[in-house]
C-alpha cells in the first residue's frame, strides 16, 4: 500500500503558499494529501478526530499559531512546521515548532522538511510522530505557594513571606511576589496606581515566544520598602479565560528563570479534569494548579476557631488528594492565640482532622496579629514576628527536601548548600547575568 504524507494546513485564504501546496498535492507533484483549515478551532477539531496526520503547516503570521496550538498538535503526534513571513522576530524553537520554511518555498523544501520531521501514513496507521521536547530554562528558582480559604489573610501571609525571604542577603533582591489568584488583591494591598502590566500581559507574550529574564522583570514592579518584586494579577476574575494553559506554563517557567524565589499568592482550588470531569474547571484553575503542584513549599493559611480550623483541614486534605507531598505543606494559623497550650491544641486538632498522624504535614506556623492593617495602609514593612517564622519554615522545608538540614549551631541557623534555593536543569548552562 503506497505511503503518503497527510498534511494539515492553516493560512489565510489568499496565502500564496497555501494555494501552491494544494495544487502540488492535487497534481501529484508531492506524495501528500493536503487538508485545508480556515481556523485554529478547525485544526483542533481535526486533531481530536482520531485521524492521524503527518504534520501541521501554519502561516507564521496568524495569531492562532501559539504554544497551545503547537502542543495540541504535538499531543496528537503531529509536528508543526511554520511558514515564516519575516514580518517580525519569532522564537520558533521556544514555541515548539519543529521546522521553519521561508515564505516562498518549492516542493523539494517542503518534502525535505516533512521527511526530517514527519512520517508518511498508510490507512489504519497509528498516530505518527515523535514529541518535540519543550525547551527548558537552565535556571529554575524555588517556588512557594500561599493559599487558603477566603478571609483568612493568605494574601497578607504571601506579602510577609516575600518580605522575609527578601531580607536574606543571599537572594540578592531576586524574590518575586506573583499574584496568581482569580480575585487578585495584591494591587490593592500595595496601592498600585497602575494595573498594567500584569499576569495577562506576561502570558499573552508567551503565546508565541519565550521572554528573557530582563523582559520578564520589566513586567514587574519594585517594592523597595520590602525588597521584592511584584507581578500584578488579573484585573477581573473573569479574565481567566484569556490565559491559555500552555502559554501560562511557559510564563511560569520564565518567572522561575528570572528570580531565585517566586512566592505565589494563589487560590486553594486545585480541582482538575481527573477530579471533576470538566476540562473547563481545570483551565479555570490553571494558575493555582500550576503554582501549587509545582511548588517546593506550600503554605496553607487558616484561622483558629471552629470554622477556621475546619476550613484549613479541608484545604490540607484537598492538597494531599491533588498529589502535593504532605512534607511540603506548612499549615499556617493566622491571628493565632499567644498561649502555648492553645497552640498545641490547635495543632493536635488539625492532625486529627487530616490524619496527619500517619502522613504528617510540616510543623504549623502560628502568626500573631501585629498591626498588619496599619502597615499595609502606610506601605510600611510588616513586623518581624510575621516575616521571620514564615521564612524559617520555608528554609526548613527546602533544606529537608534537599537532605542538607543541620542541627549544628544556634536555633534558626542552617547549613545551606549552594543551589539549595533553586535548581539547574540538565539541558543547559545557566547565565549568572540572568539572575540579576
Amino acid at each position: 500500500m503506497a505511503e503518503r504524507f497527510v498534511v494539515l494546513g492553516l493560512a489565510g485564504a489568499r496565502s500564496g503558499w497555501f494555494r501552491a501546496v494544494a495544487q502540488w498535492a492535487n497534481a501529484g507533484t508531492i506524495p501528500a494529501e493536503f487538508v485545508k483549515c480556515v481556523s485554529g478551532e478547525e485544526v483542533r477539531a481535526r486533531l481530536a478526530s482520531g485521524r492521524p496526520f503527518s504534520a501541521l503547516v501554519v502561516d507564521g503570521a496568524l495569531p492562532a499559531l501559539d504554544r497551545d496550538l503547537v502542543d495540541a498538535a504535538r499531543d496528537a503526534g503531529c509536528p508543526t512546521i511554520a511558514v515564516d513571513d519575516r514580518r517580525g522576530p519569532r522564537d520558533w524553537a521556544a514555541v515548539g515548532v519543529a521546522a521553519v520554511l521561508p515564505d516562498f518555498f518549492d516542493p523539494k523544501s517542503l518534502l525535505d522538511a516533512l521527511a526530517a520531521h514527519a512520517r508518511p501514513i498508510r490507512r489504519g496507521d497509528a498516530v505518527p510522530g515523535d514529541a518535540v521536547p519543550e525547551p527548558v530554562a537552565a535556571w529554575r528558582g524555588t517556588v512557594a505557594a500561599v493559599c487558603g480559604p477566603g478571609g483568612t489573610g493568605s494574601s497578607t501571609v504571601a506579602v510577609a513571606l516575600a518580605q522575609g525571604l527578601a531580607d536574606d542577603p543571599r537572594l540578592g533582591h531576586a524574590v518575586l511576589l506573583a499574584d496568581l489568584a482569580l480575585h487578585a488583591d495584591q494591587a490593592m494591598l500595595h496601592d498600585a496606581r497602575d494595573v498594567v502590566p500584569g499576569v495577562q500581559e506576561l502570558v499573552e507574550q508567551h503565546r508565541s515566544r519565550r521572554l528573557s529574564p530582563e523582559e520578564v522583570r520589566a513586567l514587574t514592579f519594585d517594592v523597595n520598602e520590602r525588597g521584592y518584586h511584584l507581578l500584578l494579577g488579573l484585573r477581573r476574575a473573569r479574565f481567566w479565560a484569556s490565559l491559555r494553559p500552555r502559554a501560562f506554563s511557559a510564563a511560569f517557567e520564565s518567572l522561575r528563570a528570572a528570580h531565585r524565589v517566586v512566592v505565589c499568592d494563589t487560590d486553594a482550588d486545585v480541582e482538575g479534569e481527573d477530579e471533576c470531569g470538566s476540562l473547563d474547571v481545570e483551565e479555570r484553575h490553571v494558575m493555582s494548579r500550576t503554582a501549587v503542584l509545582g511548588a517546593d513549599v506550600v503554605f496553607a493559611v487558616g484561622l483558629p476557631g471552629l470554622k477556621g480550623t475546619h476550613a484549613l483541614a479541608r484545604v490540607l486534605t484537598d492538597l494531599r488528594a491533588a498529589g502535593v507531598a504532605p512534607a511540603k505543606v506548612v499549615p499556617v494559623l493566622n491571628r493565632a492565640p499567644k498561649g502555648g497550650r492553645a497552640r498545641a491544641e490547635l495543632a493536635a486538632t488539625l492532625a486529627g482532622l487530616t490524619g496527619a498522624g500517619v502522613v504528617p504535614f510540616a510543623s504549623p506556623v502560628f502568626l500573631p496579629d501585629r498591626r498588619v492593617e496599619e502597615a499595609l495602609v502606610d506601605g510600611a514593612r510588616l513586623h518581624a514576628s510575621m516575616t521571620r517564622p514564615l521564612a524559617g519554615a520555608f528554609a526548613a522545608v527546602v533544606d529537608a527536601g534537599d537532605g542538607e538540614a543541620s542541627g549544628d549551631g544556634p536555633v534558626g541557623a542552617r547549613r545551606v548548600r549552594p543551589g539549595s534555593l533553586g535548581s539547574w536543569s540538565d539541558d543547559g548552562e545557566a547565565e549568572e547575568a540572568a539572575l540579576g
